[in-house]
C-alpha cells in the first residue's frame, strides 16, 4: 500500500516540476516577444524614416532633418 501512494507521488511532482517548467517557459517567451518593440531596441524610428525615403514619401532635405533629430535624441538618451 505504501509503495504505491509513493509512485503516484513521484509521478505528482514530475508532472508538478514539467507543469511549472511550460510556464515558465511561456512568460519568458511573452517578454521576449513584448521586448522586440521596445524603444532604445534597434532603430526604428530610422528604418521607418529611411523606408520613407526610399519609397519617395519624403525629399532629401526633410530626410536629412528628421535623421538629425533622431540621432540627437538618441544621444540625449545616452545611446550614443
Amino acid at each position: 500500500m505504501w509503495r504505491d501512494w509513493h509512485m503516484v507521488g513521484f509521478f505528482g511532482w514530475t508532472m508538478m516540476i514539467i507543469f511549472w517548467m511550460i510556464v515558465i517557459a511561456l512568460v519568458i517567451w511573452a517578454f521576449r516577444a513584448a521586448g522586440t518593440t521596445a524603444p532604445g531596441k534597434g532603430s526604428d524610428a530610422l528604418s521607418v524614416l529611411e523606408h520613407r525615403y526610399a519609397t519617395g514619401e519624403i525629399e532629401r532635405e526633410e530626410f536629412d532633418e528628421r535623421r538629425q533629430v533622431l540621432e540627437a535624441a538618441r544621444k540625449g538618451r545616452g545611446g550614443g
